[in-house]
């Protein structure tokens, strides 16, 4: 495997040089779209919805619409709106892992010790698996900022991407059955099916 990210995980006092590694890989196939006469590659263009003509990259640029009129955006922007590039998994908080519905949970990275924090890292491995809690953290990788849950999972400890709250839509829009009456007959029966089907998880 091959780092995508080098840095350290802070808390306090302490800082652990690690180095980040993707703990996925997708299965899926990566398809292209072909001409069926020739099997010829087929080409998007950057066409203007107004004109029909195509728009050369060095004309195009970044807009926000705000009541229907669209402001535009700058290098110097970006700039100013990017966040601070640091090389810190900064831990924030201890929470127990119970406490974080699975709705916040994004993508998952391993984090391996430079030499010179496999002490350190063995530690925070292991207090972690102690006190049955994780690390809240944010970083930056690729000029964006991400929250994080730092768990240990085995013998490596775990980088979970986790979504902020605001991202997580509210149920208040949809129809749910709350003044519908479960039968315990019904619920007894639905149970029992369960535990039949109840098996050992394995993807």
């Amino acid at each position: 495997m091959r780092s995508i990210w080098t840095g350290a995980i802070g808390f306090g006092l302490v800082n652990i040089p690690i180095k980040m590694y993707s703990a996925t890989e997708s299965s899926s196939l990566n398809l292209d779209m072909l001409d069926k006469k020739d099997h010829a590659h087929i080409k998007y263009q950057r066409i203007n919805e107004n004109s029909g003509k195509e728009v050369p990259w060095a004309n195009i640029v970044k807009g926000y619409k705000v009541d229907n009129e669209y402001v535009v955006l700058d290098e110097k922007d970006f700039e100013a709106a990017s966040p601070k590039k640091t090389k810190t998994i900064e831990i924030s908080d201890f929470v127990k892992e119970e406490e974080i519905s699975s709705m916040y949970y994004e993508t998952p990275y391993y984090l391996e010790p430079d030499k010179s924090g496999t002490r350190p890292y063995k530690l925070l491995l292991e207090a972690l698996k102690k006190t049955k809690k994780v690390g809240i953290a944010a970083f930056v990788m690729r000029n964006k900022e991400s929250l994080a849950i730092l768990r240990p999972e085995g013998d490596v400890i775990v980088l979970n991407k986790i979504r902020y709250e605001q991202e997580i839509r509210d149920t208040d829009e949809l129809t749910l059955p709350k003044n519908t009456e479960v039968k315990p007959a019904e619920l007894k029966m639905a149970i029992s099916l369960i535990n039949q089907l109840t098996a050992k998880f394995d993807v």
